[in-house]
């Protein structure tokens, strides 16, 4: 296991790019999904320095908080509320160009002004969701969720 993120400089792409192969290497060997998720919410963080970056998982009839790198955060989230309970209620990625235009938004923090969410599977089953804050209007793009589809798909 590496113990270390190398930072890339470059553009959006590059960055991912370099990124993904360390997540791997971090992760590899390591059966602690939540250490996995601590360790991708740092990196991640580190790498592009978003507001807030972290998971929710599954449990019961509620999402609860898990590691995270950011501002304090939402404890618990009802399936279909906000941006994280609706990804998880349609099992699909939210990309939210404007928070505060989004039905029903839960605002854990004034701060985020854009935010994108991905649903994590396990055997076809949904299971949890990676959360991305930013501090700007409409920072994120097709790009990152591209990526970060693919490194919602190494956390199992």
């Amino acid at each position: 296991m590496s113990e270390s993120i190398v930072i890339s400089q470059g553009n959006k792409t590059e960055k991912y790019q370099s990124l993904i192969p360390q997540i791997k290497a971090l992760i590899e060997g390591e059966p602690d999904m939540i250490a996995n998720m601590a360790n991708i919410a740092s990196a991640l963080k580190m790498q592009f320095n978003w507001w807030w970056v972290g998971f929710y998982l599954i449990k019961k009839e509620e999402l609860v908080l898990g590691p995270f790198q950011g501002p304090i955060a939402c404890t618990r989230i009802k399936k279909g509320r906000g941006v994280c309970g609706n990804a998880w209620q349609e099992e699909k990625t939210f990309l939210v160009e404007d928070v505060n235009n989004f039905p029903g938004h839960i605002a854990c923090s004034s701060d985020s002004k854009s935010e994108m969410v991905i649903p994590l599977f396990k055997d076809g089953n949904i299971f949890g969701v990676l959360d991305i804050d930013s501090e700007y209007l409409s920072f994120f793009d097709e790009t990152d969720k591209m990526f970060l589809e693919e490194i919602a798909s190494l956390i199992n």
